[in-house]
């Protein structure tokens, strides 16, 4: 946590003005596009990676659909994946995020900002909910962000079970699967240090329906799994 306190240190003076535009643009009535909100976000926090002393490197970036509709599968490392993902990925993106961290502050006027869906993963109906908006969402050209570990791991660059009930809103939405290896992303809010620290995002090959047709999602779960681990492997 001491890089967090280093980063709003680094950029104290610019926090109050950002803090009130994230505000504004994550008003229901606001009348900016996503990407247009996305790109005000993304600028801040590539700001605030690089006076945080943290690097991303990305690859694969030809593997992002230049037609909206799809939806990102990342392995789930810590609290810093999110800020990796967005520096890394142009594409404006949702996110489905975890209902006890809706509430907290600064957290709560980027979720608005990103529209993005709180999700109470101990509620079934309220999941079965947001499957069904994420399908119709992914239907209508957004892109999102889920991650399908369910909780981040506990054990650096070794991925959990992917839990295969994630994969539903994409099955029905019948979109592009892209698997979203992330490496060292616990590292900069989870060591107690604030040197130099490099993310690396890497977008895999992505998955299209006509390749998981008559899939069951647990065997797409374990394709994307195993892909996303291998790839890790390969830069570790």
């Amino acid at each position: 946590m001491n890089r967090i306190a280093y980063m709003v240190l680094r950029n104290i003076i610019r926090v109050p003005g950002w803090f009130y535009r994230i505000g504004k643009l994550g008003r229901e009535d606001d009348s900016h596009t996503d990407q247009e909100r996305y790109d005000y976000l993304r600028k801040i926090i590539e700001k605030v990676n690089r006076t945080g002393r943290v690097t991303i490197e990305k690859t694969g970036l030809k593997n992002i659909p230049e037609e909206n509709g799809f939806i990102l599968f990342p392995n789930h490392q810590g609290l810093f994946d999110m800020l990796a993902i967005i520096e890394a990925c142009p594409k404006a993106l949702c996110v489905v995020f975890k209902k006890e961290v809706a509430e907290i502050i600064l957290v709560k006027q980027i979720a608005r900002l990103l529209r993005a869906i709180p999700m109470d993963r101990k509620d079934v109906r309220s999941s079965l909910k947001i499957i069904n908006k994420m399908t119709e969402d992914v239907k209508n050209g957004k892109n999102y962000v889920i991650f399908p570990e369910g909780t981040r791991s506990r054990n650096g660059n070794r991925i959990l079970e992917f839990k295969a009930g994630t994969f539903k809103s994409a099955v029905n939405a019948g979109c592009p699967i892209i698997p979203v290896a992330l490496i060292d992303s616990y590292k900069p809010f989870g060591v107690s240090s604030i040197n130099k620290e490099t993310v690396q995002v890497h977008f895999l090959e992505p998955l299209n329906p006509d390749q998981y047709v008559g899939l069951k999602t647990k065997e797409i779960a374990d394709i994307v799994h195993d892909r996303i681990q291998n790839k890790i492997d390969e830069n570790i």
